[in-house]
């Protein structure tokens, strides 16, 4: 019995280092990961797996006279490069908006997004996944849709579980426009989240991000978002996963939206074996 026991104590050890933290990951709160709407999740793609990510958010701009509403869905595809370490991504966003009585709507300028997964997730430290993204001038900027020159984008964003069910998120970044109408324009981002797993396939979230904005008048503008949501995840037996997500956006300062709402919808499978 001793020698039964001590062969059976180090495969007791690997099964459990293996359901914390191996690939089939058991804690209730990894059971949806890289879904948050506002806020960058740290977690690259696993080889042979692509998401399909499509999130629509309204939002209402209160003025004494009248409301100004956009509607702004965005699409971005997320492909592994051959392995979870490289990531490409491309991000194309789309405006519908409401103003002064007028409308008008147009795509913005698209990212096309590479990110590194230089730290995966241990007991002892963060997940680190620093993107780097080519903002093309495809927007139409009399119209209000782009900025109308190539510039560069980077963030940092750091997950971590810090319990069976709870997940903290950080990000910093910022957003670099070469002469905007005779301007080198600098946008700074942070953020941050908080997301309950009240199961493996439903979570409670509260995210915060905002945004300092440099304008060619060399006025800044600060935006800071508070956004409360809940997402619900379907798993299929094929390995593929539909994750259904809403919100209710809360603008914390002057320049931004007074409220709104998210709907969000990804689409999670493997395109090899």
């Amino acid at each position: 019995m001793r020698k039964r026991r001590n062969v059976l104590a180090p495969a007791f050890v690997l099964a459990a280092l293996s359901l914390t933290y191996g690939e089939e990951d058991q804690r209730t709160a990894s059971g949806i990961q890289d879904n948050s709407f506002f806020i960058e999740e740290a977690y690259n793609q696993e080889a042979g797996v692509v998401q399909h990510i499509l999130a629509t958010t309204y939002s209402v701009t209160q003025h004494a006279r009248h409301n100004d509403e956009e509607w702004a869905p965005v699409f971005t595809q997320e492909w592994p490069i051959g392995s979870q370490t490289h990531q490409f991504s491309y991000t194309i966003p789309y405006s519908f908006v409401q103003s002064g009585g007028q409308s008008r709507n147009g795509i913005g300028d698209v990212l096309i997004n590479y990110r590194l997964q230089a730290l995966t997730e241990t007991s002892s430290r963060p997940a680190f996944a620093p993107r780097l993204s080519l903002i093309l001038p495809t927007g139409n900027e009399t119209r209000g849709f782009g900025s109308g020159v190539f510039g560069f984008q980077t963030n940092l964003p750091m997950s971590k579980i810090v319990s069976d069910r709870w997940t903290l998120h950080l990000n910093a970044g910022f957003t670099f426009l070469p002469d905007v109408q005779g301007r080198d324009l600098v946008n700074y981002n942070f953020g941050g989240s908080a997301i309950f797993a009240v199961d493996r396939r439903f979570n409670l979230m509260l995210e915060c991000v905002a945004n300092v904005d440099e304008e060619p008048d060399s006025h800044r503008t600060s935006s800071v978002i508070l956004s409360p949501g809940a997402r619900y995840a379907f798993n299929f037996k094929n390995g593929a996963q539909v994750v259904l997500g809403i919100a209710a956006p809360i603008g914390l300062t002057a320049a931004a939206p007074d409220y709104g709402a998210v709907i969000y919808l990804s689409v999670e499978h493997s395109f090899a074996r």
